[in-house]
């Protein structure tokens, strides 16, 4: 491969725009004013057909859970900072700064993958203030399973070392007290987090009624008719974010990106929108695709 090719695939390692999410240039911020898709119930019908095929995938299960406890806990912010900047534990609950990590190690590979390569970095630098001080080849070292290691590396060097020069100390929990705006425009500061990133952070991390836009989530939404066949994955969490009951957001994100992993008929679907799945049985979806006009 050459020095070329290498640069700009490294560039385009995330899949993200740097066009922050929150920003649309159609109506007042709606980019399909005229598009009533998807509807609260077949929001509703969908999750529902989904949880009967799958269950509540086990991977989020522990972020459901926080999620119902922060409902009703009072957080204590400069606490967790204590605990959780220091070391990285798996026994204790996420932190924001390791969910952080942990969704950018995730882009561009597989998910045991990106579990492998956050486990070697907290086995590599058992602190964050390790990691901070390491030299940028040991990261990438650390990460190297994860895939894309250099550019990765430098995204997360460049996290902590914003952190340690603007607030002292390697913590984010600070964003829990921050709106959805603010916490949008506090991580886009961050050279190489994105607006998918950042929706990941609200959702999991924060426990914000927001609805991130991955590939699964961006090509199934394209094949059940929720936003047009052109749309870009930008206007796609816009349009979803406004028409997505906000208490359905959560487990209908986790299940459509669950589903679209396994199913490769939505992907056809996406590919080729005329194309006629063979049954129901085949993908549970395929009823909804009928909505399409």
């Amino acid at each position: 491969m050459s020095k070329a090719q290498k640069r700009k695939r490294l560039n385009k390692y995330d899949g993200e725009s740097k066009t922050p999410a929150n920003k649309s240039t159609v109506d007042g911020g709606n980019p399909y004013p005229t598009l009533l898709r998807p509807t609260a119930e077949e929001c509703r019908d969908v999750r529902d057909t989904l949880l009967s095929l799958h269950g509540f995938p086990p991977e989020f299960a522990n972020y459901r859970r926080q999620r119902l406890r922060s409902f009703s806990a009072v957080d204590d912010h400069d606490t967790q900072c204590n605990l959780k900047s220091e070391t990285l534990n798996e026994t204790e609950e996420e932190s924001v700064l390791d969910g952080l990590v942990k969704i950018l190690l995730s882009q561009n590979t597989t998910e045991s993958n990106s579990q492998r390569a956050f486990a070697s970095l907290k086995a590599t630098f058992p602190k964050w203030d390790d990691v901070l001080n390491a030299e940028s080849k040991s990261i990438e070292n650390a990460i190297r399973c994860g895939g894309l290691a250099p550019k990765k590396a430098v995204c997360i060097k460049n996290i902590l070392n914003r952190l340690q020069n603007e607030r002292g100390r390697l913590c984010l929990e600070y964003l829990r007290g921050l709106s959805v705006e603010e916490v949008k425009t506090e991580l886009s500061h961050f050279k190489g987090v994105g607006p998918k990133t950042v929706s990941c952070v609200l959702m999991f991390n924060l426990q914000h009624n927001d609805f991130p836009v991955d590939t699964h989530v961006f090509e199934i939404a394209k094949a059940l008719g929720w936003v047009p066949k052109t749309a870009d994955r930008n206007k796609t969490y816009v349009h979803l974010n406004r028409k997505i009951p906000d208490e359905l957001k959560f487990d209908l994100n986790c299940l459509l990106y669950t589903h679209g992993k396994i199913c490769s008929n939505c992907k056809k679907n996406v590919a080729k929108p005329k194309a006629k799945v063979a049954s129901p049985d085949d993908c549970p979806l395929v009823g909804f695709y009928d909505l399409i006009v």
